[in-house]
């Protein structure tokens, strides 16, 4: 039976859940070049018009339902969707790696999407060279790996920079420092894709790397986490010594450590991490200040045993409190396709659920949206949802139950 001290406490509840909404200022969307996943079709390769076509398709249907800032995929494999001094272009782009471009895309995606009101946060991806499906006889001519073979080492039928050189560590930050000087971005933005994720039980081919360049350390596994501890150490001096006004952002892998591990990690069991498989201390970096925002990938439900969203949101919370690194979180509308009408993905609308609840965490001030071409295909209406919650005032939107 509902009382009356029922609804005074449901009302209650409302008003406090309202009066700490947080404010979503981040509203950004992920647009995918390798594979060709988002941008350019594999229809427009080597087509400058077809691709330019296509890049404002994007643009204006993301500023309608409130986007503001794209996160573009500019180095998927040690290539440059760009004009380059250091990197060949993409085939992604052009069709052959090396080819001479016609055009800077990203000059002019920069334009193209300031002229909407849209930040650009220019997507790295730090050491990998290749995917499984493309092998290295694709690559260029005057690629550093065919200049520099030693820099490298091969796992699961994919090449990687070795993290544990220091002309690795030089590399990257020459390409960073390259792009902030000559390109006016918002922040260079990296993603999960640091070790590469384990496959069973094959062994990381970096043994002799360590014996020649311990550094002090006796646990291969701590000295992994160092190598990528230095890199982001050296990126992060080097985008802020070039210009002050460049963010960098990190998106993780949702979970950091599971607490059956380490009682400070999350309450999860999560078959990966970051720290114990991705060697990718995210803690660390947000302590020491060495990025600006942390972008976790929560591509889970509300409510997943092994991996609940709302564990990990308030997890992710309360490790930027106090801290100066805002946090965003990434959702993954993709999921809403083609989900069993069983999975929780098949009821209702799931994302619009993680808004709401985004919106009762006070440090949660961003979210972004993996990726955009199935965004845009608006699967259980998931467009018109982000629409509504981006364009109404917050005290409007209704508490997450």
């Amino acid at each position: 039976m509902t009382t009356l001290r029922h609804i005074v406490i449901s009302t209650l509840s409302v008003l406090c859940i309202l009066s700490v909404q947080a404010e979503i200022v981040f509203r950004g969307a992920w647009i995918a070049t390798v594979a060709n996943i988002d941008w350019p079709s594999e229809q427009a390769v080597g087509d400058t018009a077809k691709q330019k076509a296509e890049m404002l398709f994007e643009l204006d249907s993301l500023a309608a339902i409130g986007i503001n800032a794209i996160v573009f995929q500019v180095r998927p494999t040690a290539d440059a969707l760009y004009i380059s001094e250091f990197e060949p272009s993409s085939h992604w782009l052009t069709g052959k790696q090396g080819a001479p471009l016609s055009w800077d895309p990203l000059a002019w995606t920069i334009e193209q999407a300031h002229n909407r009101g849209m930040e650009v946060h220019v997507w790295l991806n730090p050491y990998r060279v290749n995917l499984a499906k493309t092998d290295t006889s694709m690559l260029a001519p005057d690629h550093i790996m065919r200049r520099c073979p030693n820099w490298f080492w091969e796992y699961n039928k994919q090449w990687y920079f070795d993290p544990g050189l220091e002309v690795t560590r030089e590399w990257i930050c020459t390409i960073v420092q390259d792009i902030i000087t000559r390109y006016p971005v918002q922040a260079i933005h990296m993603d999960d894709y640091f070790y590469p994720y384990p496959a069973g039980k094959l062994q990381l081919p970096d043994s002799a790397t360590f014996a020649q360049h311990p550094r002090g350390f006796e646990d291969i596994k701590e000295w992994r986490r160092n190598n990528v501890n230095l890199a982001i150490q050296d990126i992060s001096r080097t985008i802020h010594e070039c210009r002050n006004d460049v963010e960098f952002g990190i998106s993780p892998f949702g979970v950091w450590r599971n607490a059956n591990v380490d009682s400070t990690g999350s309450k999860t069991r999560a078959g990966i991490t970051n720290y114990d498989d991705l060697y990718a201390d995210i803690r660390l970096w947000i302590r020491e200040g060495w990025i600006d925002y942390v972008l976790p990938q929560l591509y889970w439900e509300i409510g997943k045993k092994v991996a609940d969203y709302e564990v990990l949101a308030h997890w992710w919370a309360n490790e930027v409190r106090g801290t100066k690194c805002k946090l965003y979180v990434g959702l993954a509308p993709y999921r809403l396709e083609k989900a069993s009408a069983k999975s929780p993905w098949g009821q209702g609308n799931e994302i619009s659920r993680q808004m709401r609840l985004n919106r009762t965490i006070p440090e949660i001030s961003g979210e972004c949206f993996y990726s955009t071409k199935p965004l845009l295909r608006n699967p259980r209406g998931v467009c018109d949802s982000i629409k509504t919650f981006y364009s109404a005032p917050k005290e409007e939107i209704l508490p997450w139950e």
